[in-house]
């Protein structure tokens, strides 16, 4: 940064400006050196004065740099902050000390000199310089923060990854922070395309003074003045236009990632015949890929949670099938009962592992022929809270949680006189509620070692009897006019 910014010091100063002033004014050999030593006298109380600008600019960033141990995480924050707006600061460090830094000394040797005689021209002049003055630091000022853009990278990607390692704190730059690219746009277009024509007509302004062609002299400025509208005028139309034909692919970017941020993988139309074309070509590929994967995410996730409950319903061979069953049961209900679809997904999930817990349920008493005893009894009643502690386990926790209820609270009665938690009523969760009524209904008619499966008509009978006591009532009444819907093909 102070290498670029040395380097655009000396080109604007002894570059630009000396140039344009040297080959404008006609100076003799001693009013050269006289204009020259002025120069860079100016030139000295320039960097004084912005060093010490630049110091205090830099000083929260380097403050992060100097602590020996992991940085403090509001330091950091500050640190970010700072450099991120570092392009803005150097724009008004360059347009305040470093233009007054050198202007102002430079005017007052100049006045001086031509008191003393050193200089043998009009002391309006000075105002002339001024307006060099101006141009030349608003070009050397944006040079400087697109440079400084680059620069400041780097610094920007290491306080990441401190604010990472120190809380895991994700850094993002704030809104109020951004430039944003319109200003970049408009206002480099407007000075690139009038800067050349203002520093032409003060030079030829110089010239035109010293031939003394006053009646030339209005003259010009009447149409040099309409030019530099004009000029002006098609230079803001033109950044646009310009920042129109870049906002519109931006903007559809955009919204084509928040869109894949909330599942919705949609492509973007590609109809453009500049960059932007490879970028959202890359995009749409991006997508295709994405929604690729997740498909078969999805279908690897189904698979496991179906394979999962064959498993468990395989230790047992007169309960085959029952989670399946009790899944279809539930999922039915559910769309009966207008459940939003992804939450139908969830609550056949829930039914698929509803029993996951007797993995912890010792086999000979979940595989008894007999009546259990009450110990035995107690045993199998853990299975809930054991399903839930074992799913707790699964990451990541936040696609899990939501199974969670329907597991642990499938054997909840609506009267509170059900285990693991003696919930009554609504306090019961939904899941556990529907869950309920179709692991009831599936093991009232499937057969056991000590019992035949009952018929569907007495099964919905005892639900019919149960509603409010053992079960929801409202999702029994839903469920026995499903079932008697759809008894011919289940």
């Amino acid at each position: 940064m102070i290498t670029n910014y040395i380097i655009g010091s000396l080109l604007a100063v002894f570059g630009v400006g000396s140039v344009l002033m040297f080959n404008t004014l006609e100076l003799t050999y001693y009013e050269g050196i006289t204009l020259f030593v002025i120069l860079l006298l100016s030139l000295f109380i320039m960097i004084i004065f912005e060093l010490i600008i630049f110091r205090q600019h830099i000083k929260p960033i380097q403050a992060v740099f100097d602590e020996d141990e992991l940085p403090r995480l509001e330091n950091v924050k500050r640190a970010f902050v700072q450099t991120a707006t570092f392009p803005v600061l150097t724009f008004k460090r360059i347009m305040g000390p470093h233009l007054f830094g050198l202007s102002v000394p430079a005017t007052i040797g100049t006045i001086i000199a031509i008191r003393l005689d050193y200089l043998h021209f009009p002391t309006f002049y000075i105002v002339y310089a001024w307006f060099g003055a101006i141009l030349i630091a608003i070009m050397h000022a944006l040079i400087e923060f697109f440079l400084s853009q680059k620069t400041i990278q780097p610094i920007l990607m290491t306080l990441i990854k401190s604010a990472e390692k120190n809380d895991h704190y994700e850094l993002k730059i704030a809104d109020r922070y951004l430039v944003k690219i319109k200003r970049k746009i408009l206002y480099s277009s407007l000075f690139l395309a009038i800067y050349p024509l203002f520093l032409f007509s003060i030079a030829t302004q110089i010239q035109l003074a010293q031939l003394a062609q006053d009646l030339l002299l209005s003259q010009f400025w009447h149409w040099a003045g309409i030019i530099l509208v004009a000029v002006a005028s098609f230079a803001i139309y033109g950044s646009i236009l310009l920042f129109r034909d870049i906002k519109r692919p931006m903007e559809e970017l955009e919204k084509g990632f928040s869109n894949v941020q909330e599942g919705n993988y949609q492509k973007v139309d590609n109809s453009y015949t500049d960059e932007f074309t490879k970028l959202i070509t890359g995009f749409n590929h991006m997508v295709s890929a994405i929604e690729k994967r997740d498909e078969i995410n999805k279908q690897l996730l189904e698979s496991f949670f179906t394979a999962f409950a064959t498993t468990l319903d395989a230790r047992d061979p007169y309960t085959a099938g029952h989670s399946l069953r009790v899944a279809s049961y539930a999922v039915k209900l559910g769309k009966e009962i207008g459940l939003d679809p992804k939450i139908i997904v969830q609550l056949k999930k829930s039914a698929l592992l509803h029993d996951i817990g007797k993995i912890g349920v010792p086999d000979h008493v979940l595989l008894k022929d007999g009546k259990l005893t009450n110990e035995e009894f107690e045993l199998i009643k853990r299975h809930p809270t054991i399903g839930e502690m074992i799913l707790n386990q699964i990451q990541p926790n936040e696609e899990i949680a939501p199974l969670i209820p329907g597991v642990k609270h499938h054997h909840e009665r609506y009267d509170g006189n059900g285990y693991p938690n003696g919930l009554k009523g609504e306090d019961i969760p939904m899941f556990g509620r529907i869950l309920a009524v179709a692991d009831a209904f599936d093991a009232m008619t499937s057969d056991r070692p000590y019992r035949k499966g009952m018929p569907f008509e007495k099964a919905l009978s005892i639900l019919e009897n149960g509603k409010g006591t053992q079960w929801d009532p409202y999702y029994v009444q839903v469920f026995i006019k499903i079932i008697h819907h759809n008894q011919d093909v289940l």
